[in-house]
């Protein structure tokens, strides 16, 4: 049995930060005390901070099918160095999880590779049964994700975002009609629903070619996020599920989205670094490494989700990691395809933006707290208390850290945030007491674990 002493850091614990030390044994917080107390092989942290794992809710590990863009080794190497402790991947790989067998199967290939704990969203399709999203739901699945504006290929098994249907090979897209079809087993099942909000007849109506940034914010509108939030949320409050928005971009979208739960809809919004750091502007100066669906909008839209999250309206930041190879990312506007990396820089990235709205305490609530209570994980996970998995990360508050390629753990080195300084930097992280990262350098284990939600989730606004 493995026990050891966090000495000397002020610790975030469940009623904030404070002068702690934590014990830990085989892999589980037993003791969170005053500076002398507990017992274990001393780790002396002092001057620096002992913070929750980070919940990442929102990564493509590109693991099964692309494995050339990413795989679950790299992409949770870089979660490690980033102090994300587990990973929700999201279901569009290939073959996407669509089916109980899918899930099961892409569990065994995670598990063989990753350093972080990892859970798995299920794939709503037009075509999906209530028998199948039950079975998903036994096999593990964290809950349900619809790509509104998305179709399916059926030969490849495969998500596209096409909004061209008519290739017989294309099943459309899931609709309104798909959600409230389904929406009756969901609410049994207890599981959330996320959303990619993009409305596909308003993508339809303003499609163009991309020739120019502004081509890409007229193509991709703010409206397709509003009305894509307000219909969702309908069949949500009608049917008593909980909604949750990955990726929130706009100004618009969050509006529609605070109208929804004005009027009792169980709903958490989730945003990302890339929209409350960057606008239209940085277009210039990244180039194509900031193209992501959706996109990168104006200082109005960036204004306003900051301004959500200081309110609590936003509940969680996610990155919505979704790397590609430097060659397709280095193609013109019109081919380049959308994402960028981004778990390795989530919690630096949140505690730069939390100290610059005055309250650096913020940053664990977005990348723990609210992520854990979505993934239904809060009896293990998102929280430094007695009980709970020793998954912990050692910040440095008094060394910087500057994004850029060479600290990237990815396959693709270039993100969105190139060149982005936090006034912190990652020490050392732990997965259940065991170290996966520290000093710069990767723990030599293969320790992920999959998790599983443990209870029905609430909506936390």
């Amino acid at each position: 049995m493995t026990e050891l002493l966090f000495k000397g850091a002020t610790v975030y614990g469940p009623d904030g930060p404070g002068d702690f030390d934590v014990s830990v044994s085989d892999g589980v917080i037993t003791s969170v005390g005053p500076r002398g107390s507990g017992r274990g092989k001393a780790v002396d942290v002092s001057g620096k901070w002992l913070l929750p794992g980070g919940i990442d809710v929102h990564v493509h590990s590109r693991d099964p099918g692309f494995p050339d863009k990413e795989d679950f080794g790299t992409l949770t190497a870089a979660a490690a160095a980033g102090g994300v402790t587990t990973v929700i991947d999201m279901p569009n790989t290939v073959p996407a999880v669509d089916a109980a067998g899918v899930l099961e199967a892409k569990a065994a290939l995670a598990h063989a590779k990753a350093r972080v704990d990892f859970g798995l969203w299920a794939l709503i399709r037009s075509s999906s049964t209530p028998g199948q999203l039950a079975g998903l739901a036994a096999a593990g699945a964290t809950g349900f994700k619809a790509y509104l504006g998305y179709a399916y290929s059926l030969s490849r098994k495969q998500v596209l975002y096409s909004i061209d249907l008519g290739n017989p090979d294309l099943e459309a897209p899931p609709d309104y009609g798909t959600l409230a079809r389904l929406a009756p087993v969901i609410a049994e099942l207890g599981l959330p629903l996320a959303i990619h909000a993009e409305d596909p007849g308003v993508l339809r109506t303003f499609r163009r070619p991309y020739e120019t940034y502004a081509d890409v914010l007229a193509g991709q509108p703010p409206e397709a996020e509003a009305v894509a939030i307000s219909a969702a949320a309908a069949v949500a409050r009608q049917h008593g599920i909980h909604l949750h928005v990955a990726h929130l971009s706009s100004a618009l979208g969050l509006s529609a989205a605070e109208e929804a739960l004005a009027v009792g809809t169980a709903m958490t919004l989730e945003t990302c670094p890339q929209f409350v750091w960057l606008t239209e502007d940085d277009y210039v100066r990244l180039g194509t490494w900031m193209k992501m669906n959706p996109p990168v909008r104006t200082l109005g839209d960036r204004s306003a989700l900051r301004d959500g999250l200081r309110r609590g309206v936003i509940a969680m930041v996610a990155t919505d990691h979704a790397p590609h190879t430097d060659a397709e990312k280095n193609r013109d506007l019109e081919h380049a395809p959308p994402g960028s990396p981004g778990v390795q820089t989530l919690y630096l990235s949140c505690l730069e933006l939390a100290r610059e709205l005055g309250d650096v305490w913020m940053a664990p609530r977005w990348v723990c707290e609210a992520p854990a209570a979505l993934a239904g994980l809060t009896a293990s996970k998102g929280c430094i208390a007695p009980g709970f998995d020793a998954d912990v990360v050692v910040v440095d508050p008094g060394r910087s850290t500057t994004f850029g390629p060479r600290m990237m753990r990815s396959r693709q080195r270039h993100g969105a945030l190139n060149g982005l300084k936090s006034s912190f930097a990652i020490d050392s992280v732990y997965v259940r007491g065991i170290p996966v990262f520290s000093g710069g350098r990767m723990g030599s284990r293969v320790t992920g674990r999959m998790v599983r939600p443990a209870r029905q989730v609430r909506a936390t606004t």
